[in-house]
């Protein structure tokens, strides 16, 4: 199994949500197949691109797949309460959200082998190399962090539109009731988990 991640939003955005997907390679790669074939979209998959229908077909065929998620929210006006109000850098949040979310995983795969492949497009190379190293520092001898280029990855672009699903209702976009019921039914069976972050040390 591998741990697909990606992000979307900022603080600057009101909240960042944070997407930890367990797919294997040949069902994220099967996704979009059927997805494509469907859809007929071409290039990158976008949460942010993307119609309401063609967003609840992705979530039906990642949950038929057996797909799994954990998201890790946090929201700018939560953090702002906490003592002195200073808000952390965008680095922090996303590495202390990357650090809940793949962390909410490691205690479930049961000793197996797994692998961690973080988007690679958010910072700089060398800023993201550090984030990789802290990840595999957590790994230990239980699996490899590595980076991806999300259009050549596509358990990356399946971990955005999650990601992205989740911005849209913590933030209560215009399309956030529609998200809502799309995502509620993988709420409720668990398929998709989420774990709000209160504060970053």
């Amino acid at each position: 199994m591998i741990i697909y991640c990606d992000e979307s939003g900022g603080l600057n955005a009101g909240a960042m949500t944070f997407s930890a997907v367990m797919l294997t390679p040949q069902a994220a790669a099967d996704i979009h197949a059927r997805f494509r074939s469907v859809t007929g979209l071409r290039g990158e998959l976008k949460g942010s691109r993307i119609s309401i229908v063609e967003r609840a077909y992705l979530l039906e065929l990642f949950d038929r797949a057996g797909g799994r998620a954990w998201v890790a929210v946090a929201k700018r006006d939560t953090l702002a309460q906490n003592p002195g109000g200073t808000l952390p850098s965008d680095l922090m949040l996303y590495a202390a959200l990357l650090d809940l979310a793949v962390g909410r995983w490691l205690p479930e795969t049961g000793g197996v082998c797994t692998d961690v492949v973080i988007d690679e497009g958010r910072y700089d190379a060398s800023i993201l190399a550090k984030v990789r190293e802290d990840i595999q520092a957590g790994l230990g001898g239980w699996g490899r962090a590595s980076l991806a280029d999300s259009r050549r990855s596509d358990g990356v672009q399946i971990a955005d539109v999650i990601a992205n699903s989740l911005f849209n209702i913590t933030v209560g976009s215009p399309r956030a009731h529609r998200i809502e019921q799309i995502i509620e039914p993988m709420l409720a069976s668990k398929a998709i988990r989420v774990a709000e972050l209160t504060q970053v040390s």
